[in-house]
Parts: C-alpha cells; sequence; structure tokens
C-alpha cells in the first residue's frame, strides 16, 4: 500500500469521526474503549508485522480522533465567556473591526473582536458612518444568541466562524484607528482592502448598474450593492455563483481557464501556473475571505491533481487537504455549504467529467458531424455538469429551490465567464491609473456584460424555479448512495478510465 493511499484511508477515517460526532452524542467511557481498541490493534499488528491491520488501527484511532476533535470544539463553544453574556441586558464592550465592512443598501455588518472577555461578535448598524478595517470602537447595547428558525440556522451559520453573538443597532463610539500596533499580515491586509476599494470605485465610474453589480460581483465577489430584483434573477437562473466567492464558482472558473489556455497552445505546466496565479489574484483581490482561500485551496489541489494526470491521486489530494482543514476548524463539515459545495464541485469534476466528455463526444460525432470537435467547448460544458450533478442536492436540501434552467444558462455564460473576468480585471486595474485606459478595456467588458444581463432577463421567468420544501437529510444519503453505484458501474464498463489531459 502506498504512503499516499495510507494517508487517503486516515483522512477519510478522521473525516468520518467529525461527521459521526456532529450526529450522534457518544460518551467518553465509549471513546476511551474504542481508542485502546486501536493502539492494541496497532501494537499488536506491529509485533505481527501485519500492514494492513497496522492501518486498521490507526484508522480506528483517527475515528475516534475526529469525534473527540467536534467535542472539543463544542465544549469549547459552550464555556466561551463572552457568549455567556448573550441576552443578559444592555452591555458596553470595547474591541476592534478585523474584516472588511460588509456593506448593505441601508445597514453594515461588522466583525468586532472583543478584547474583555475575548470573542468575536458580529455587529449590525446603520449604513453610515462607514467603519473600516483596524477601527477600535465602543459598543453599548443588547448581545443576543443568533436566530434559528425551521428553515434556517443563523446560529451555526455564524459559529462556523467563531461567532456566537450578534448586537443589531448598538450605540457606537469611535475610539481610535489602530495601525500603530499592527502586524507585517494586518499592514498587508489593509493594504489589499484598500487597492479593493479603488478597484470598486474605477468599476463604478466605467460602469452603470446593473453592469457595474455584476462586474463587482464577478471580480470583486461584492453583492452588496445588488438589487433584490437582481438576485432574484440570478437565483432563478442558476447563475448566483458566479458573482460569489463560492467554491463551486472557483473549481469550475479555474478548470475552465486551464481549458482555454491549453486551447491556445500553452503547456500542460504553463496553464498550471497561470490558473494558480489567477486563482489566488482573485481570492486577494475579493479581501481574502475565509470561503475564498478554503475554495481556493481545494481549487488549487484539483488542479495540481490535473496537473499530475491521475484521477487517484487528485482524489487522494483533495480528501487530505479536506482532513487538515477539519482540523483546524471541524465545524465547516456541517455548517459550512460553501466548503461542502468546494469539495463536492472537485469530486464531481474528478469522477463524472471525463464520463460527460466523451458521452458529448459521442453525441456530436453520432449527430453526423465530420469537422474536428470543439474540445475546448465540449470540456466547458462537461465541467459544468459534472460539478452541478454533485453540487445540486446539497444546493436543494439548504435553500429548497432548483432552476429547471440552470444547465442552459451555464453553459451559455460560463464560456464568457473567463473572458470577463480576465477583462474586468484590466480595466478595472487599469482605470485606478487613469479613466480614459479604463474604459478603452471596458468596451468588450460592457458587451460581454450586456450579454450576461440579457441571458439572466430571457430565463428569468416564474416557471424557471421550483420549490421543493423540508428535503430530509436520508435523500441526500440515498442520493449519493445512488452516484456511488454509478460512478462503481461505469468504472467497471471502463467508461471513466480516461481523464482529462491537463
Amino acid at each position: 500500500m502506498t504512503p499516499s493511499k495510507i494517508l487517503f484511508y486516515l483522512s477519510i477515517s478522521f473525516i468520518v469521526g467529525i461527521f459521526i460526532g456532529s450526529m450522534v452524542k457518544i460518551p467518553h467511557i465509549f471513546l476511551w474503549g474504542f481508542l485502546f481498541v486501536g493502539i492494541l490493534i496497532i501494537f499488536v499488528s506491529l509485533f505481527l508485522q501485519k500492514n494492513k491491520f497496522i492501518v486498521t488501527g490507526f484508522c480506528l484511532f483517527l475515528l475516534v480522533v475526529g469525534i473527540l476533535r467536534i467535542q472539543i470544539s463544542e465544549f469549547n463553544i459552550e464555556n466561551n465567556e463572552l457568549r455567556k453574556l448573550n441576552d443578559k441586558g444592555e452591555i458596553s464592550l470595547t474591541g476592534v473591526v478585523i474584516k472588511e465592512s460588509d456593506i448593505r443598501d441601508n445597514s453594515q455588518k461588522l466583525k468586532i473582536e472583543i478584547k474583555n472577555p475575548k470573542g468575536i461578535i458580529l455587529v449590525t448598524t446603520n449604513r453610515y458612518p462607514e467603519y473600516k478595517y483596524m477601527d477600535e470602537i465602543k459598543i453599548t447595547g443588547n448581545l443576543k444568541t443568533p436566530n434559528e428558525t425551521e428553515d434556517f440556522s443563523y446560529k451555526n451559520y455564524l459559529m462556523k466562524d467563531h461567532i456566537y453573538s450578534v448586537m443589531d443597532f448598538p450605540k457606537i463610539v469611535f475610539l481610535e484607528k489602530k495601525d500603530k500596533e499592527t502586524s507585517i499580515l494586518s499592514v498587508f491586509y489593509s493594504g489589499i482592502l484598500w487597492f479593493k476599494q479603488q478597484l470598486r470605485e474605477s468599476i463604478r465610474k466605467n460602469y452603470s448598474p446593473p453592469q457595474s453589480f455584476v462586474l463587482e460581483g464577478t471580480v470583486l465577489g461584492d453583492n452588496g450593492a445588488m438589487s433584490q430584483d437582481l438576485k432574484n434573477k440570478l437565483n432563478t437562473t442558476g447563475l448566483r455563483h458566479i458573482i460569489a466567492v463560492s467554491g463551486t464558482h472557483i473549481v469550475i472558473l479555474g478548470a475552465i481557464l486551464m481549458s482555454l489556455l491549453l486551447a491556445l497552445g500553452l503547456w500542460r505546466g504553463q496553464a498550471f501556473y497561470i490558473s494558480i496565479v489567477f486563482i489566488w489574484l482573485y481570492i486577494i483581490l475579493t479581501g481574502l475571505p475565509a470561503s475564498g482561500i478554503r475554495a481556493g485551496i481545494m481549487g488549487s489541489l484539483f488542479l495540481l491533481g490535473q496537473k499530475l494526470g491521475r484521477q487517484s491521486m487528485g482524489i487522494r489530494i483533495i480528501v487530505i487537504a479536506g482532513s487538515l482543514i477539519l482540523i483546524q476548524n471541524p465545524l465547516l463539515l456541517f455548517y459550512d455549504i460553501g466548503f461542502q459545495l468546494s469539495f463536492l464541485a472537485v469530486m464531481g469534476i474528478i469522477y463524472l467529467d471525463p464520463f460527460f466528455k466523451n458521452l458529448l463526444l459521442y453525441v456530436y460525432k453520432k449527430i453526423g458531424k465530420t469537422e474536428k470537435a470543439p474540445e475546448n467547448l465540449l470540456s466547458i460544458i462537461s465541467t459544468t455538469f459534472a460539478a452541478q450533478v454533485f453540487t445540486l442536492p446539497i444546493m436543494i436540501y439548504n435553500f429548497g429551490n432548483i432552476s429547471l434552467i440552470s444547465p442552459i444558462t451555464n453553459l451559455l455564460v460560463l464560456p464568457v465567464v473567463s473572458i470577463l473576468m480576465i477583462f474586468g480585471f484590466l480595466s478595472s486595474i487599469l482605470g485606478v491609473v487613469s479613466q480614459f485606459l479604463g474604459w478603452i478595456f471596458s468596451i468588450l467588458c460592457w458587451f460581454l456584460l450586456a450579454y450576461f444581463i440579457k441571458i439572466i432577463d430571457i430565463f428569468s421567468q416564474p416557471w424557471a424555479i421550483k420549490t421543493i420544501e423540508n428535503i430530509h437529510w436520508i435523500w441526500l444519503f440515498v442520493f449519493y448512495l445512488l452516484i456511488g453505484f454509478i460512478i462503481r458501474f461505469l468504472n467497471k464498463k471502463n467508461l471513466l478510465g480516461v481523464t482529462r489531459e491537463i
């Protein structure tokens, strides 16, 4: 058994442990018993020189470690000193804004790190005055536990980011800017946010709504200024992921960019490095959100697996990376939809992309086309289908909506997204230096944006979206079990044996 395969099994065991620990509260006496059994198997196997049993023992050991890791995380949440002040009446706290403000139409949301007691809270306040990264402020108001409803748990959504308390429209007093006490990383992050603001202003100078809203979302990952009507249209057409820093978006974008670069005649290695640089430049310009960083890691490792040219190696790399991310924050497995979508989109492309591409090539030849097949376009289509098949159940389970025309709209829009992002970057960056240069490069972008918005307007019809309520989690299990059997069947028929050569 190769080292990478052993690491794969160990990582799977750890992830399964976190899953079990999130679903069932197992008493510690049983955990210590299983831990002892795992260690015993390891020592006996070492004595008997049975390598397979050694791996089995370590798998059982890491399964228990995964359960303990989620229990430790939940223990820390329960004993958080700041959380204990929730719903106790009015309180005054002093802290520092640690992230870029989330600007909405009539409000802004601030992530504030409190000094004493230590913790992070989410504050919703008026649109003005605006507060910036590293502003030290004093807030006075009612600290509350985030809301939970039958449809959505805001508490769990924030909990994955270590936020257990919220405060709505408190009295705020600005104290000072903590720029003299910041670290090198904080200075770097401040510079990124400043540059992002310059790009935002450059976009707004050269584009008018709704084009400016779409480009801000596509290039900067911002959709706070976007109208609710446009958001609804994007949801209806299944294109919301394009204007957000989502795992699905980054994974599909990376795969499409790789295909485009290869179509231009670049070598596999050159296309890989350019795609990696582009992905991380995009994540940096969006302000390095935690969700974007995780999606970037998944997308980069997926491209690495493709560069190596081995399907099995790509799968192992992604699973090992997922387990390392969960060591740091095990709550992501259940409560971070972005993490789930990143993981599933990559797995979908690895397993199903070759099948869809071969199927499309077969259909293309069957309909009588004698000229060479447009492999670049077929790669975009197969990549999109593969990712969406794997992520669709999670989307339905969490949001209760399914876009009936999402495959069509994605096929019409995704081929131009990479071009839109490249020229959007250029026009935005050049617009910071010279408004005229920004305007010159914005001409092509304007046509691409007009096309994007036209597709949205045409397909955002009431019949195009179906609401499915109260989906039980058992259906997720059934779906992915079915997908597993289908993949196994296709593999036996040698229909998944060819991985894309990139």
